[in-house]
């Protein structure tokens, strides 16, 4: 998580980032930084992505996070628990641990808040919003992926799942537009993503 700066004060972005594409599948924003920040966005991440085979369930989904005290929190282990996502956090002060997120919100400040200022909270909940749907996941490049944005790496990588098979091509739909949370979201046992039509 970080903040954003407005003049009606700070408001706090959580994300949940696929490891396999590098792509933002879950986010939420709160005026505090609580629980529910971050399991507004893992929920999101559970119904943008619906990793469980046929379902809604989180089977085979790992949550990847540092120790802050909203990951470490009843309301998120509950959740996590009910949708049936394992948890992972890092050691403390380790600033390697969770470097997907780190490197999204480094890229967030760097491209976007240090080059602007809010008056309203709207208007950052909308930037940001419009930075990760508009920018991030169908253009941001990124070393890791053959420096393909999240979307074509996705959308190669469906491509040539279906060319194997001979099935026709499926191609993935826009993500829903919902809430931000710090975190990793990728599927446990499966290097492959897993793609369900929504």
């Amino acid at each position: 998580m970080t903040y954003l700066p407005t003049w009606q004060g700070f408001i706090y972005p959580a994300i949940v980032v696929d490891v396999f594409s590098r792509k933002v599948v879950g986010w939420s924003f709160g005026e505090q930084m609580r629980s529910d920040l971050v399991v507004g966005a893992l929920n999101m991440a559970l119904i943008t992505r619906k990793p469980g085979v046929g379902n809604v369930s989180g089977q085979g989904v790992i949550h990847h996070s540092d120790q802050g005290s909203q990951y470490t929190s009843l309301t998120f282990g509950e959740r996590c628990k009910v949708m049936g996502v394992r948890t992972s956090m890092g050691t403390v002060g380790d600033a390697y641990d969770n470097a997907m997120a780190e490197s999204f919100f480094a890229s967030l400040e760097c491209e976007l808040i240090d080059r602007r200022r809010w008056e309203t909270k709207t208007q950052a909940r909308l930037e940001v919003f419009t930075g990760i749907e508009a920018w991030y996941n169908p253009n941001r490049r990124h070393s890791g992926i053959g420096y393909k944005s999240p979307n074509n790496f996705e959308a190669k990588h469906i491509k040539e799942k279906n060319d194997k098979q001979d099935k026709p091509l499926v191609t993935p739909k826009p993500a829903a537009t919902h809430d931000l949370p710090t975190g990793c979201f990728a599927p446990v046992d499966k290097p492959e993503l897993q793609v369900v039509s929504l």
